[in-house]
């Protein structure tokens, strides 16, 4: 029996390198999500314990500078978080077109394992034929020499 070759094990290969550079490359973009996500809980965070720290200076003595600044480190934080949310935005846009690059490089590999497959089934069928021809010409000519023999 001969060796099955695939004629494009090559682009197999470039394939499947492509899908693990996508699972990478979505995993990187997963792990950005989640950082970018934890900086808004933390900025969310912050701006409650200001909220907090000014309900606190108003209970007390009043200082009007302190109540300022509290005032002042909310606003900023608002500002914060509103960036921080456009940056969460994009890191999930940039998750999903990882996603969808990924979804295709998958795709791609499974449409040249299909083929391999196939092409592998066609050359098995091809030497199953082959084999077949070698041991019907191998039967003929046991057969003719049996008849030489007799003769």
């Amino acid at each position: 029996m001969s060796k099955f070759i695939y004629k494009m094990q090559n682009l197999l290969e470039i394939k499947k390198k492509m899908e693990t550079q996508a699972k990478m490359n979505y995993a990187a973009m997963r792990i950005r999500l989640t950082q970018e996500e934890e900086k808004l809980n933390s900025l969310h965070t912050r701006k409650k314990n200001y909220e907090t720290e000014g309900r606190n200076l108003r209970l007390d003595q009043l200082k009007i500078q302190d109540i300022i600044d509290n005032k002042q480190a909310i606003l900023k934080m608002d500002e914060y978080i509103k960036n921080q949310v456009i940056q969460v935005h994009v890191a999930q846009k940039n998750l999903e077109a990882a996603r969808l690059r990924l979804e295709e490089a998958m795709k791609e590999r499974k449409i040249h394992e299909k083929l391999r497959e196939n092409a592998f089934e066609e050359f098995l069928t091809e030497e199953k034929r082959s084999e077949g021809k070698e041991v019907d010409e191998l039967t003929s000519y046991v057969y003719s020499q049996r008849i030489e023999e007799d003769r």
